[in-house]
């Protein structure tokens, strides 16, 4: 994963083919978030995909040869990622340039904000449809950032929705074409950019009090 910084804002650009999450994917995007978290002038995190996909979701492979400890260490680096987010000094914006699925949406909604291309990508939670379930966790991510209604229909039919259908649904705060995606995000950012860091990071984690409490089960 490549790291560019434009405006101060640190674009995490992630191309791994299909972007799903393995040990390596995980990895790397905890390396590639130390490196903006430790630059005192960073002013906003981007993180966009490439290709048709910003995430596919788990790597299925993968996750199906992990067990026992194993699988729950992979289970608990992995949300600590979306934790990470959460709580992050300084703004978040996913920047949807494809695909982003499973595990793959709930990393965009981790982010303070997302922009959505309007012509390319679905934002979809197959979970239903592979048999899966969902850590409570992830439940109550998806619940606080998804309004009651919409989020019954994301989790319950699996709808794969659009830059316009992510929209209206207020699961994507904007939507900007291939070419003005970061600019969008950064954009986005700049509301919420250059407030303290420590006071950040604290208000972060009360208002999401809800959700992080699900890691203590």
């Amino acid at each position: 994963m490549d790291i560019d910084w434009v405006d101060d804002h640190g674009v995490i650009r992630i191309d791994r083919g299909v972007n799903a999450f393995d040990n390596v994917f995980v990895d790397e995007l905890h390396a590639a978030f130390d490196v903006v978290a430790a630059n005192d002038d960073a002013r906003g995190l981007v993180t966009v995909g490439a290709e048709k996909h910003y995430s596919s979701g788990f790597d299925l492979d993968f996750l199906g040869a992990l067990s026992g400890d194993g699988l729950n260490a992979f289970m608990d680096r992995t949300l600590h990622l979306l934790t990470r987010l959460l709580t992050f000094p300084v703004p978040t914006v996913a920047a949807l340039n494809g695909h982003a699925f499973g595990i793959g949406a709930m990393l965009a909604l981790a982010h303070d904000r997302r922009v959505m291309r309007p012509d390319r990508g679905w934002f979809c939670l197959p979970e239903i449809d592979l048999g899966m379930q969902f850590h409570p966790f992830m439940l109550a991510l998806i619940t606080s950032r998804l309004t009651g209604p919409i989020a019954e229909e994301a989790i319950l039919t699996a709808h794969r929705y659009d830059g316009a259908g992510a929209l209206a649904a207020g699961i994507a705060h904007r939507t900007a074409d291939a070419a003005d995606l970061v600019t969008a995000a950064i954009d986005l950012a700049g509301p919420l950019a250059g407030k303290a860091p420590d006071i950040t990071v604290a208000l972060k984690r009360a208002l999401h009090a809800p959700v992080l409490a699900h890691l203590d089960d």
